[in-house]
């Protein structure tokens, strides 16, 4: 399935673009200005901007922002928030604030790849008051209540 999306860039940035042909999500790249460091010490956390807005052809799609696994495993960087959820009326510039969960120092550069963004249908729920709610095997019980192993 393809979306149409039309992009503003600013800051000098280039187009998204997938890596792969199999790949879900497009790199989101910081759009500091040359020669700019953002250092995000441990513990801290900082918004990047993009220098991308974004207007998909269609409200029946969502773009979700997400971390990217290397910064993650390998640095400790991860999206402050989880994900990021840009809705489909947002014609703002996208931004990332990242969080340094690791124990040293980390530097975001112009051009570093820091989020990856993928396009999602929406639903949108009517909701149903109801006294009662039908009954499932599982019932209420949560928060690891089938065990770890």
């Amino acid at each position: 399935m393809n979306l149409n999306v039309k992009i503003k860039l600013t800051r000098g940035m280039t187009a998204p673009e997938y890596a792969t042909e199999g790949s879900a999500a497009v790199d989101l790249r910081a759009a500091l200005d040359e020669g700019e460091v953002v250092t995000i010490a441990p513990g801290a956390r900082a918004l990047i901007p993009t220098g991308l807005s974004i207007s998909p052809e269609t409200s029946d799609v969502v773009a979700v922002i997400a971390g990217r696994s290397g910064l993650g495993v390998k640095k400790g960087v991860s999206l402050a928030n989880g994900i990021g959820v840009i809705d489909s009326d947002y014609r703002g510039e996208i931004q990332v604030c990242l969080i340094n969960r690791g124990e040293e120092p980390f530097e975001v550069h112009r051009g570093d790849r820091i989020a990856q963004m993928m396009f999602l249908p929406v639903l949108h729920a009517s909701f149903l008051p109801m006294d009662e709610l039908d009954e499932t095997a599982r019932g209420a019980g949560g928060f690891g209540h089938t065990g770890v192993k």
